[in-house]
């Protein structure tokens, strides 16, 4: 199961998950960042990095933000990766 961004990110975007995700699936939509379903690994190292506690397994994700795991699911396979902006 891959994990989700949620609620809390939004106008934060603090980039500490992006810099400790090892498959670099973060992707940023201007007001928040979202997980790439597809391509995180569920290694977890990006949970303990939020320091807005934005960031769950999928099957954790609390009941009132379950819309975010098809909000990460859509925005993410349209966004560019934040690595590879910032890499160009």
């Amino acid at each position: 199961m891959p994990h989700v961004i949620c609620e809390p990110c939004i106008g934060v975007k603090d980039r500490s998950c992006q810099e400790v995700c090892p498959v670099e699936c973060i992707y940023d939509a201007g007001e928040q960042l979202y997980i790439h379903p597809d391509e995180c690994i569920d290694c977890g190292a990006c949970v303990p990095a939020c320091p807005v506690n934005a960031i769950y397994p999928e099957e954790d994700v609390p009941e009132p933000w379950r819309v975010y795991i098809e909000k990460n699911r859509q925005w993410a396979q349209t966004l560019p990766n934040v690595h590879v902006l910032e890499e160009s």
